[in-house]
């Protein structure tokens, strides 16, 4: 069992940078793949990035963050970072951070969820 507090949301202006957090707690942290995925009002949940197991660890994203967003994870602190700069409104969303076995950018093969938080970007 994992739980999942991300934290960091809030409302910025159009170009600013955000660092949202992942805390984790509950059974080891670096067993597990984490992602981030987002969900704007009235839409599905989308993925936004991922990353494997380890500090330093591989990891991808979605075209529409890529070369805007980076994750990374310090499991010494068993946590995971999603530092967005040059934000567009269009990422204006609930982001969560999810834990899972598997290496995906498929919501489904995440096993444990954050609640989200809420990050806003004005034009």
């Amino acid at each position: 069992q994992v739980t999942l507090v991300e934290s960091g949301g809030t409302l910025v202006q159009v170009g600013d940078s955000l660092k949202l957090s992942c805390s984790a707690s509950g059974d080891t942290f670096s067993r597990y793949a984490m992602g981030w995925f987002r969900q704007a009002p009235g839409q599905e949940r989308e993925f936004v990035a991922a990353i494997t197991y380890y500090s330093g660890a591989s990891t991808f994203y979605d075209d529409s963050v890529k070369g805007r967003f980076i994750i990374s994870r310090d499991n010494a602190k068993n946590t995971v970072s999603l530092h967005m700069h040059n934000l567009k409104h269009e990422d204006t969303a609930v982001y969560y951070c999810a834990a899972g076995r598997l290496f995906t950018r498929v919501a489904g093969t995440y096993e444990y969820w954050g609640q989200g938080t809420p990050v806003t970007v004005s034009s």
